[in-house]
């Protein structure tokens, strides 16, 4: 692990910090120690949820520094977007719950690493944009299919084509973040939903997100109902189904296993 992200492993919360300052921008080695770090958090059964933010009061993540696309250089392009896109793919897939604590400035790369959890608090002082076609690039870390998809086509159009950047509250209101939180509390409210689902089942949790996520498939409603009922009746080959109905009967707190 490297300085560029730390790790801080908080009972069933793990708590990653992009730590690149001045403004937490990404690198190749950062972008393949995040997939490589939730690689390792996705096979440890202790870990249920994730929260990410970046070090300081003013940037959760600039994204990519572009002083590495000066020259032009298509292999350096390609081995970045290939970095940024698997990365931000890994996260996307963590298998617990994932939550962007988003303490300031998340630009580009910055923003897509957001958008690729499942959950975004940000503060109240927080902006957020995709201003690659402004320097002649186009966000290639999952920006242009998971944009549309929070906010809609119309806001989307406005922030990639039209290079609009948009506030906490703004963000707010169109569903790119689902709360804002004064300066300095997001990481504080990032955990307390982290531990809130915790208490949730990991195995049903898994599961409710692939759930989710196929939505964004193009599914037919008839085959996604499918997939919940055999999702269902997976879930009574765990522990935890088990563990969580009898909890419940007993009147007492489940013991998860993520088993």
């Amino acid at each position: 692990m490297s300085d560029l992200i730390q790790l801080e492993n908080r009972g069933h919360v793990a708590i990653l910090t992009i730590a690149n300052p001045p403004a937490n921008t990404w690198t190749e080695q950062s972008l393949g120690q995040l997939t490589e770090i939730i690689e390792s958090l996705n096979a440890d059964r202790n870990i249920y949820a994730l929260v990410i933010t970046g070090e300081g009061e003013k940037f959760f993540s600039a994204g990519a520094d572009l002083k590495i696309f000066a020259d032009g250089d298509e292999g350096r392009a390609n081995r970045m977007a290939q970095a940024f896109g698997q990365a931000f793919e890994t996260l996307s897939g963590f298998r617990g719950v994932s939550i962007a604590a988003v303490n300031g400035y998340a630009m580009g790369g910055g923003l897509e690493c957001a958008m690729a959890c499942d959950i975004r608090i940000a503060e109240e002082h927080a902006q957020m944009a995709l201003p690659e076609a402004g320097v002649g690039l186009l966000p290639c870390a999952g920006g242009t299919q998971n944009l549309p998809w929070l906010v809609g086509e119309g806001w989307a159009k406005r922030m990639i084509l039209c290079g609009e950047r948009v506030k906490a509250d703004k963000a707010l209101a169109i569903g790119l973040v689902e709360e804002v939180v004064p300066a300095g509390q997001s990481l504080d409210k990032a955990i307390e939903l982290a531990e809130g689902a915790c208490k949730q089942s990991p195995s049903s949790i898994a599961r409710c997100k692939t759930l989710v996520m196929s939505a964004r498939d193009g599914r037919s409603h008839a085959d996604g109902w499918r997939m919940e009922r055999e999702l269902f009746v997976e879930l009574f080959s765990t522990e935890d189904q088990s563990e969580g109905v009898n909890a419940f009967l007993e009147k007492r707190t489940p013991e998860w296993k993520n088993r």
